[in-house]
């Protein structure tokens, strides 16, 4: 249960600690006192979405915190699991802060956590029912999720939406395959050619750069011969005039010479020999270099159309030679998978089949589960309904099962109701006025909460198009309600604020300009001016002030 929720710089709360004790607490006050600011600060703990207009202005940031007790026992597990308990292994401590940027964090027992873990707690925190949740039952669309609540079908829905996930993906993948035959085909004519043609060419790694070189080598022909010619020209010389070998060999025999006249030119004897050996030995390369020149004009033409080939495949396939064979390769990839299309489409059909041959049957367990529960849950909501002022009411909860599956399995559920003796029963949206959908809602709330673990009920102005005798009932159906959970009311109905074990008012002041939103708990006296507020207006007669005292008296308010 709630025990403690402190609220600072929301909206118009400058500052409020609310105590909240067991039983049925109402919530009463002006229209545009605050009300909805309390349960939206209840909201921010529960990790809902926030607006950055919630923090107050002219606040840099808003603080909500709560102090949960008497935790049940699956809450006491899923914290243990986090590892967020706390020194009080049965009390919860949540914090929130939000900042005027939009930012926001948040505690659990003094431990920061995301939002997200907030709202795996909610479940068993708060359950807040609110005006749009009377909306959201007249949407057929919902129909279905309160009665697998009811029937408790998680566990069957955790194992049909992966099935019918995976069922969608195959079915896709085999329309792929069988609505694309003619591209694939064009595809693999395609791709078949670029693949020939790159095997083909029979490409090396590094031809294209040998290539070039051979190239060069052509283009500079008579350049190389001409030089080859002038360096054996100067080396060897001609009939007329002596190259200069020749010319080392006499200096090399003239300074060896010397040697038997003194050791002193023994150096440059050895000198002169190694410059005439070596002279020697560039004349042989030169003259072996001329005789190996090969000029073959057949070559020079296949290597110029051989680097044609190579540059119109790397305009194609790729920029350089490792790109192209890259390309080979994935397209041999590719051409595999299309050419076993037949395959892959027979393997995927199979899959299918298995799929959906273990899909519907967990289809088939959910569509008993509803027809069983549908029954219980009329029975359970005519009879709540009987006690809210609906007695003649006739409630018929329709599972229309197809042979399609969709997210839901089979089934769709509509919610189909009678209000007066003699009318068939037809859809919500077309039969429940704004007062009878209040009491659907909340009848239908109470059987679906009975067995959650929830620790508190909220019921925000469900009261709508609701008076008289009805609004009593609702009362005593809240009342009925806390006795079994913590319920928390927001009301504008006098008839259920004298229901109420406990009773705060809001209001709203002005000072110094600014607006400020008090929240106080109530004695009978000030009950009774409150109650009497909510018969009669801002004017409060005497007679307003009986009567109020006669609805606590009637409700056994006497406190």
């Amino acid at each position: 249960m709630l025990q403690l929720l402190h609220i600072e710089n929301i909206a118009v709360i400058e500052r409020a600690d609310i105590e909240l004790e067991g039983g049925l607490t109402v919530l009463s006050g002006e229209t545009g006192a605050g009300k909805s600011i309390v349960i939206d600060s209840i909201g921010a703990i529960l990790g809902r979405r926030v607006s950055r207009d919630l923090v107050r202005s002219g606040a840099k940031k808003g603080f909500v915190s709560a102090v949960f007790t008497e935790l049940p026992p699956a809450l006491c597990q899923l914290v243990n699991e986090l590892d967020l308990a706390g020194d009080e292994g049965d009390t919860l401590h949540i914090q929130r802060q939000l900042t005027a940027d939009g930012k926001s964090s948040c505690r659990v027992n003094m431990k920061p956590v995301s939002a997200s873990t907030l709202r795996l707690l909610a479940p068993y925190l708060i359950d807040i029912h609110g005006q749009n949740d009377g909306q959201k039952l007249l949407d057929e669309a919902h129909h279905i999720d309160y009665l697998d609540g009811y029937a408790g079908n998680a566990a069957l829905l955790e194992r049909y939406r992966p099935n019918y996930q995976a069922l969608l993906a195959l079915r896709r993948e085999i329309h792929a395959l069988e609505t694309g035959e003619q591209e694939r085909l064009q595809r693999i004519d395609m791709l078949s050619f670029h693949k020939d043609e790159i095997e083909q060419a029979a490409l090396k790694p590094d031809e294209d750069e040998t290539l070039a070189q051979r190239k060069a080598y052509f283009d500079h022909a008579g350049k190389i011969a001409g030089a080859l010619e002038r360096a054996r020209l100067a080396l060897s010389g001609d009939d007329e005039v002596g190259g200069a070998c020749a010319m080392l060999d006499e200096v090399s025999a003239a300074i060896s010479a010397l040697r038997e006249v003194s050791d002193a030119f023994d150096g440059m004897a050895e000198q002169a020999e190694e410059v005439r050996l070596l002279a020697a030995d560039l004349r042989d390369s030169v003259a072996a270099q001329s005789g190996n020149l090969d000029f073959s004009s057949a070559e020079r033409e296949y290597v110029e159309q051989r680097l044609d080939e190579i540059y119109r495949l790397k305009q194609k396939y790729g920029g350089t030679i490792p790109e192209i064979l890259a390309y080979r390769d994935r397209i041999e990839a590719e051409l595999d998978a299309l050419q076993n299309a037949d395959d892959r489409r027979e393997e995927l059909r199979g899959q299918y089949r298995e799929m959906l041959r273990q899909t519907k049957s967990i289809a088939a367990e959910l569509t008993e589960a509803r027809r069983t529960a549908a029954k219980k849950l009329e029975q359970e909501i005519v009879r709540e309904l009987s006690e809210l002022d609906m007695d003649k009411v006739r409630m018929r909860i329709a599972v229309h099962t197809g042979t399609k599956l969709s997210a839901h399995g089979f089934d769709t559920v509509t919610f189909e109701i009678s209000v007066n003796p003699g009318e068939p029963e037809k859809p919500l949206s077309r039969v429940a006025s704004g007062g009878e959908l209040s009491r659907i809602m909340l009848a239908l709330k109470n059987v679906l909460t009975a067995g959650e673990d929830v620790g508190m009920l909220i019921f925000d102005e469900i009261d709508t198009g609701v008076s008289g005798h009805a609004a009593q009932q609702i009362g005593r159906k809240l009342s009925a309600i806390a006795r079994k959970k913590q319920t928390l009311c927001v009301t504008h109905l006098p008839q259920i604020a004298a229901m109420g074990d406990h009773h705060l008012r809001i209001s709203k002041s002005v000072r110094d300009g600014r607006s400020f939103t008090d929240v106080s708990p109530m004695d009978r006296a000030h009950r009774i001016d409150e109650i009497a507020r909510l018969l009669s207006g801002e004017e409060i007669s005497d007679a307003a002030r009986k009567n109020a005292e006669d609805l606590l008296d009637a409700a056994g308010q006497g406190a």
